[in-house]
């Protein structure tokens, strides 16, 4: 198809359709729609589905060329709210193609690039280019997606999801999300995506916001999030927080469930990753978030539990080899791992963890009794104050940290001696990190390091995200 052919042609190479509407509308199970390059100013939607026998119904670009979705043209008085819509269908892949350009003034309209809704399985976005979907209501009741994946159903699910390989930028999303996946979800991949200079979360997963409903399904679940890059992303002067609020996270987990994050790289955000809940009485749980790179952020490295204690909190999650390095850029004081509200079973270890000037490791809202570190290693640049923090009790120094909160007795105080931290941040041969972690079992370490390496090599696994 081509923006130059016709809807009244046979569809071929040689004689094009003009629109991608009237080519999923008559594309069966099993169909390839291959788009030529060129602007498509209209929206999407599926009417039809692809299955297990028949194979995919694939909208994707023609090899080497780039379709472009444009909403420019189009208003906010249309029924759908994305400029690529799937709702109740299965076995689609949308691949290949650039999505933009669709932008709200109004509250009661919330443009997207991509949604998913109502149940579904076997659907994959892969490969698109999603990028200045914006809303322009100047308070928090804006709105704007990139992608939206929303399981309003219940039980029938949004299952065996892969997002894969898409760069998500430029959006001014209000209130919401970069990319998220909300309620009924499970069984579902988010990998390889490039998500950059936004105005609020980067890759969020959620639950208990009433998507689904029935709440026992109202729970995005069973995922892996892996080879991501988030970058850019801060709250700060969003017409929906105002100015100094840096709230917006790389990687938020608001009462997701059983996810492994790992192997991603996050910076220059609020909050590199969080795990939390917003809603009171629940928990984001069973997260293992391991292998990860989270440098230079806004305001915190890793944050776990409610903001407020009448928000939820976290529950029984493995924070593991992750190298943490000079968060809290602003200098609020957050540091570079902080426990706020409601949280309970977390085990941290083997975590390398470079303070900023202000030498903050830990922070701790309230009394923590669940949760430990073991085997993390701290340093700070030359000459700065250290602080842990643990309930009510300030440690300047690590020995008093071991001590005084009976953490991290394997851990260590010492320089990781870093090939070069702006542009490496794996340890040099010799480093104290290397054969020096704690040991975990396969399911808490993972078999791959940040660099794609062999998880555990030597002696024992190295302490951070990079296995020598």
């Amino acid at each position: 198809m081509s923006p130059t052919g016709l809807d009244s042609n046979s569809g071929t190479l040689a004689a094009p359709w003009k629109t991608l509407q009237h080519a999923v509308s008559v594309a069966a199970a099993g169909a390839t729609i291959n788009a030529r390059a060129g602007v498509y100013a209209e929206q999407v939607v599926f009417p039809n589905s692809g299955n297990a026998t028949a194979g995919y119904l694939t909208l994707q670009n023609y090899t080497g060329e780039t379709p472009v979705i444009d909403g420019t043209s189009i208003g906010t008085s249309v029924p759908n709210m994305g400029l690529v819509n799937l709702t109740d269908v299965s076995y689609i892949q949308v691949r290949g193609f650039e999505i933009r350009n669709f932008t709200s003034n109004t509250a009661n309209f919330v443009p997207a690039g991509i949604i998913v809704s109502g149940s579904g399985s076997n659907i994959q976005l892969r490969n698109n280019y999603v990028h200045n979907i914006t809303t322009t209501v100047n308070s928090a009741a804006g709105d704007a997606f990139g992608i939206q994946i929303y399981g309003s159903e219940a039980p029938a699910s949004i299952n065996n999801l892969i997002i894969d390989g898409n760069e998500v930028a430029f959006l001014k999303t209000g209130s919401s999300e970069s990319v998220t996946l909300n309620g009924n979800v499970e069984n579902f991949q988010v990998t390889n995506n490039k998500v950059h200079d936004n105005s609020n979360i980067g890759i969020d997963f959620i639950g208990f916001e009433g998507t689904s409903p029935n709440p026992t399904y109202d729970q995005a679940r069973n995922g892996l999030v892996s080879g991501n890059l988030v970058y850019n992303i801060t709250s700060n002067g969003n017409p929906a927080y105002g100015n100094n609020s840096y709230g917006a996270d790389g990687l938020y987990v608001d009462g997701g469930t059983n996810i492994i994050i790992e192997r991603n790289i996050v910076h220059n955000t609020d909050i590199g990753a969080e795990i939390a809940s917003e809603h009171s009485g629940h928990v984001g749980s069973l997260i293992t978030l391991r292998n990860n790179l989270i440098y230079s952020n806004n305001l915190i490295g890793i944050s776990l539990g409610g903001a407020g204690s009448g928000n939820g909190g976290a529950d029984s999650c493995g924070i593991y080899n992750n190298t943490l390095y000079q968060n809290d850029t602003i200098n609020s004081g957050s540091g570079e791992i902080g426990l706020q509200n409601h949280v309970s079973n977390i085990q941290f270890a083997n975590n390398l963890v470079v303070s900023s000037s202000q030498g903050v490791f830990v922070t701790t809202q309230t009394t923590v009794t669940t949760s430990s570190l073991n085997g993390d290693l701290y340093f700070s640049p030359s000459g700065t104050t250290q602080t842990w923090t643990w309930n009510g009790h300030n440690y300047s120094s690590f020995s008093a940290w071991q001590t005084g909160s009976g953490n991290d007795a394997n851990g260590k105080y010492v320089n990781p001696l870093l090939i070069n931290a702006t542009t490496s941040f794996v340890p040099v041969t010799g480093s104290p990190a290397i054969n020096a972690g704690v040991a975990l079992t396969a399911a808490q370490a993972g078999t791959l390091d940040l660099s794609g390496n062999a998880r555990v090599q030597g002696a024992a696994i190295d302490i951070g995200a990079y296995e020598q």
